[in-house]
């Protein structure tokens, strides 16, 4: 007889759907029988610049040392990241990628019998960790494919313990402004951990977003979460961190597993950091890319969300599974987006230059098809 596992599992991962990323370049040249090297992907929201070569220079530093363990405490990525930002080293969680941050918020702080708040469209991993944990999701409408902050801080009661924002969303692109926060924040009740997450943050610039981190001395119950992976480039490596009380990173490492950042990680993302040039290439390349690919769709009589993040979503008033079908034959990888109520939108990633004129010309012919 053989064992039935499934139902063993916790009832709310028996409910749970794996989280399908982005098809990587690989998978679709072995499916559709397509030359590797004429596949444009643009689907993960990753950096097209290429590492940084401080970077590459620094990972060759760390080779011989292989063989041992990183440093489970990160110290020289959690000093420089104290020393950039004006918080304490015991203000600093570090994570295998934000994603991680995420789910120690979640072991840390959610249960059966309590719930989450957060946005209709938002992050796919809100909702993975909180129903992983036994806890209830309450999903808020969005307004105009964005956060409704009041809405939101309606939702919240007695047995609310986290609240996820994300300033930009994914993948919706949409953001909201200092005054809306601050506004927020002063009304959450203090028993509620409100999660920023920033992953998208470096691609702003002015001030077009706020800054969460202008916020963490008012409020005790503020989390902000960022990463190395977007704009920083370090995506393959999974690095990102978190900023918040001391007291929350306290509780964060006491469910953080040990050695959660490779060596190689650290040290990338420390010469990542202190490569400030590299960070500004990678936003005005992306700037100049949201444009070209805004005027294309304007072109083609196309509505996208406005976005700002390294991504946008477009809208093609139908289904759009056929439309990415058929660029996917064509080579051409984007990211499908009806798992978050959106059937008629395709997320596209920001590349190069080539690469995103690659896309207008193969989308104009799967439209005029």
């Amino acid at each position: 007889m053989t064992c039935d596992f499934l139902a063993l599992a916790q009832p709310g991962v028996q409910k749970l759907s794996p989280y399908v990323p982005g098809k990587p370049v690989e998978e679709l040249a072995r499916e559709l029988d397509l030359d590797p090297a004429n596949i444009v992907k643009l689907a993960s929201n990753e950096n097209p610049l290429g590492p940084s070569p401080r970077v590459l220079d620094a990972i060759r530093g760390a080779l011989p040392e292989l063989t041992r363990y990183p440093d489970g405490n990160g110290y020289e990525l959690k000093r420089a990241l104290a020393d950039r930002y004006g918080v304490g080293l015991d203000q600093v969680t570090l994570g295998n990628g934000s994603n991680d941050i995420l789910e120690l918020v979640a072991r840390a702080y959610l249960a059966p019998g309590l719930n989450a708040v957060f946005s209709a469209h938002a992050f796919a991993v809100y909702p993975i960790a909180t129903q992983a944990v036994g806890a209830a999701s309450k999903v808020v409408p969005a307004r105009d494919w964005g956060h409704d902050l009041p809405a939101m801080l309606q939702a919240i009661d007695a047995d609310t313990r986290v609240v996820f924002l994300a300033n930009p969303n994914n993948p919706t692109g949409t953001w909201f402004g200092a005054e809306a926060l601050a506004a927020f924040l002063a009304d959450v009740p203090e028993h509620v951990l409100v999660v920023l997450d920033e992953a998208y943050i470096e691609y702003a610039s002015g001030d077009e977003l706020p800054d969460g981190l202008q916020f963490l001395a008012r409020h005790p119950n503020l989390l902000v979460s960022r990463t190395f992976s977007k704009a920083y480039g370090l995506a393959a490596l999974r690095v990102g961190y978190a900023l918040s009380s001391a007291k929350i990173a306290d509780v964060l490492n006491r469910v953080r597993q040990p050695f959660n950042v490779n060596s190689l990680a650290l040290t990338a993302a420390c010469a990542a950091l202190g490569d400030q040039d590299y960070l500004a290439r990678s936003r005005a390349q992306n700037d100049a890319g949201m444009a070209q690919l805004e005027a294309g769709l304007r072109e083609l009589g196309l509505a996208w969300i406005p976005s700002r993040g390294n991504f946008i979503a477009v809208d093609f008033g139908r289904d759009a599974a056929p439309i990415n079908q058929a660029l996917l034959r064509a080579g051409v990888i984007v990211r499908p987006v009806a798992g978050y109520g959106m059937p008629s939108f395709l997320r596209v990633s920001i590349g190069t230059e080539a690469e995103n004129a690659r896309f207008l010309a193969v989308l104009r012919q799967v439209l005029s098809a």
